[in-house]
């Protein structure tokens, strides 16, 4: 089929850049050639829609990008991005592992077969019934981010018999990151050991009993789009792994993070290529098992969020389009200012002129907002698709304001396959237990 947009409509561009999706004179808009229009009839919305041949060809690319360079590193998917079972089925079949932040996460990687071997456990808030679960798995890494941390691992895993492999979580001090609140590798932040101590708890850790030390790791926050910020904290941190080896302490591993950027707009895509380039000039040659951890890089571009005008409020000048997914659905707007793309699915949506409006949801907030975006004119019904969706969407999904879950749907070889359905009214108090008063 043609593709029926023309140069001259506003979100062309947003489509073009995004070679999953086409825009089909009849069918309207598509993700892997399935009209999105179809999906709606069939599973109703608000629906997630995730491209399975999108996220096994970005692994593929990672890949080949550093074995382009002579480097093969360690894939750690962050579960966090999207943790749903079928997507880590993906992960794990592309050889891949996980990067888990609870008990929670470390379950659902492993009922998707990814083995604890394979995976990275980290956050600042492990509990120590979280660590035995992980110590008595055999879990590959464990990422301590704080001294008082470190003691209590020790601590666990000598009472178990076993040895907790333990990468320090360094915080260089590099700034960077598309927003403050995803920006982790600063003096201050939350995260990680701060570098100035960074040296004298590694010697602590290699002395402690139940502890193997193995190496460090880094992660200087998300969206990220040049290697630069990437390189300065390398170089800080493989300047302490030279100094700690220079005094005879075994440092083998460092794990790169993640944090690559994605392009919500029409802009440019993270440069892998160069990236890899920079990790093997930096790097290459000091005897490191490396490890890099994608999460948005790998999902993000995979889903849509596809949504159905309830109505649209006039005031005055202003025009509100009012869609039955809000910020219970999708909350980054909300949370981080964030901006996804949104364009009509409709094939005669399309062919409309034009003009701002304010998309907004139903929930009862006024932050619930998804930005100013030119749109055509949209009766009630019309579909519109909320671009690059696939992280942090469905995973930061709330059913507030008494909204269901919504439903997701996977196309896999062609065909779109319910994966999870829509949750129903009474599933909302299911669990709940009212206590009998006299």
């Amino acid at each position: 089929m043609m593709n029926a947009l023309t140069r001259d409509q506003a979100w062309h561009r947003l489509v073009a850049a995004r070679p999953n999706l086409s825009f089909h004179a009849m069918d309207g808009l598509c993700l892997d050639d399935v009209p999105l229009a179809s999906i709606a009839a069939a599973h109703g919305t608000p629906t997630w829609v995730y491209s399975a041949a999108t996220i096994e060809g970005r692994l593929a690319a990672l890949r080949a990008a550093f074995a382009g360079e002579g480097l093969a590193p360690a894939i750690r998917y962050a579960v966090k991005a999207n943790d749903h079972l079928a997507i880590l089925g993906l992960v794990r079949a592309g050889g891949a592992g996980a990067d888990v932040t609870s008990a929670g996460e470390f379950a659902r990687a492993e009922a998707a077969g990814i083995a604890p071997g394979a995976m990275v456990f980290s956050g600042v808030g492990k509990r120590e019934d979280e660590l035995r679960r992980a110590l008595a798995a055999g879990i590959g890494q464990l990422n301590v981010e704080s001294a008082e941390e470190l003691e209590m691992i020790s601590g666990i895993a000598a009472a178990m018999g076993v040895a907790a492999p333990v990468a320090l979580r360094v915080n260089p001090d590099v700034a960077a990151g598309g927003h403050d609140k995803i920006s982790t590798g600063r003096k201050g932040d939350k995260f990680g050991i701060g570098f100035d101590d960074a040296g004298a708890l590694y010697r602590r850790a290699a002395a402690l009993p139940g502890i193997e030390a193995v190496g460090f790791s880094t992660h200087i926050g998300s969206q990220i789009f040049a290697p630069a910020a990437f390189e300065a904290a390398y170089r800080r941190v493989l300047g302490l792994i030279g100094a700690l080896r220079g005094e005879g302490l075994a440092v083998r591993r460092l794990d790169l993070g993640g944090g690559f950027g994605i392009p919500y707009d029409d802009g440019t895509a993270f440069p892998f290529a160069a990236q890899a380039a920079m990790v093997r000039r930096v790097l290459g040659g000091h005897d490191l098992e490396l490890i890099v951890e994608p999460g948005r890089w790998l999902v993000g571009p995979a889903g849509v969020l596809l949504a159905r005008v309830t109505l649209v409020k006039r005031a005055g000048a202003e025009r509100f389009v009012v869609l039955d997914a809000g910020m219970n659905d999708l909350i980054r707007p909300a949370l981080y200012g964030a901006r996804h793309g949104i364009v009509p699915v409709g094939a005669a949506d399309a062919a409309g002129a034009p003009a701002p409006a304010e998309v907004v949801g139903p929930v009862c907030e006024s932050s619930d907002r998804f930005g100013t975006h030119d749109l055509p004119e949209l009766a009630p019904g019309a579909l519109v698709a909320l671009l690059d969706a696939g992280a942090y969407g469905a995973t930061m999904s709330s059913t507030y304001n008494g909204r269901p879950f919504a439903a997701q749907v996977m196309i896999a070889d062609g065909a779109p396959q319910l994966i999870r359905r829509r949750q129903t009214l009474d599933e909302l108090w299911r669990d709940e237990i009212v206590p009998p008063r006299r």
